[in-house]
């Protein structure tokens, strides 16, 4: 192609051919790559088809498109990504907000009342997506998040800037440590939960995330038996614990739970009809919904 009449279509179908090799999604890939590198909407890439692109921003799909064929997650490519329908700052100091996560979102709204003035609390919270998605959705609730990476909560001070949302507080430290003795009407946490030995962590997609907060330990349940063992000291009496956790580790949490003394346990599936967020209330019932 001539390098001055190169079209965003010739540009596109290029990247696809670049990245079948090393992509299963290569098309989609080169869509929001070539889309992100414009600062436009994929539907952009179809309406001005026929537009010519100039050789310096063809440098800079070109650098792109490589980094996708060494693996890197396209979302650390562009440096953002979408969850509940905000869009977040990420890099490989926190992990790529997934959409099976949403399924927490969607429990923590469940119990809390929206005309409520409610205390929440995520722990590891990484980029902020839960916190900042629930503060979104519930301005009455007051979110405390924490995380024991400062990189992290550097990421997610940003996410909250941005989306101007004031009513959550992000603190570095190891999962309850910077809340004292607070007690909280909902805990949410999307922590560590990936086995040691695991198959998928060799996945190219894996190994550029921060591994900290995919694996807690051999058996892939360390930190969530650390995050149930002390939930009662910081909930109400009638306050939501909700975990997410491994599509094979619902009937451990559940069971993790039933020993820390929580009731009325459910698990919600994910999308893809895998078990995914489990969820359990403390003590006797306060001023939030049962699901």
């Amino acid at each position: 192609m001539s390098e001055g009449l190169a079209t965003i279509a010739d540009v596109l179908e290029s990247a696809v051919d670049q990245l079948r090799t090393s992509s299963p999604t290569a098309r989609l890939d080169a869509e929001l790559l070539l889309a992100g590198t414009l600062e436009r909407p994929r539907s952009f890439l179809i309406s001005h088809a026929g537009e010519a692109l100039s050789p310096e921003t063809r440098k800079r799909i070109a650098h792109a498109i490589e980094r996708r064929r060494q693996g890197d997650p396209v979302a650390y490519i562009l440096g953002i990504r979408e969850f509940w329908s905000l869009d977040f700052e990420v890099n490989p100091h926190v992990l790529i907000p997934r959409p099976e996560t949403e399924q927490l979102v969607e429990f923590a709204l469940e119990v809390l009342t929206p005309d409520v003035h409610t205390k929440v609390l995520d722990l590891a919270t990484g980029s902020g997506a839960v916190a900042l998605a629930i503060a979104h959705e519930r301005p009455n609730a007051r979110i405390i998040a924490t995380d024991s990476s400062a990189e992290a909560i550097v990421v997610a001070c940003r996410n909250a800037e941005r989306l101007e949302l004031g009513n959550v507080s992000f603190f570095v430290g190891d999962f309850y440590e910077p809340v004292g003795a607070m007690h909280f009407d909902l805990i949410v946490s999307n922590p560590p939960y990936v086995a040691a030995n695991d198959p998928a962590l060799a996945s190219p997609e894996l190994r550029a995330e921060p591994r900290g907060a995919l694996v807690p330990g051999p058996s892939g349940l360390e930190a969530i038996e650390r995050i149930v063992a002390r939930a009662g000291e910081h909930l109400r009496p009638g306050g939501w614990l909700a975990l997410e956790h491994g599509s094979r580790q619902a009937q451990a949490v559940s069971a993790l739970f039933l020993q820390a003394g929580l009731s009325s346990i459910r698990t919600l599936k994910d999308l893809a009809g895998h078990d995914r967020v489990t969820g359990a209330r403390f003590g006797s019932s306060g001023l939030l919904q049962t699901p």
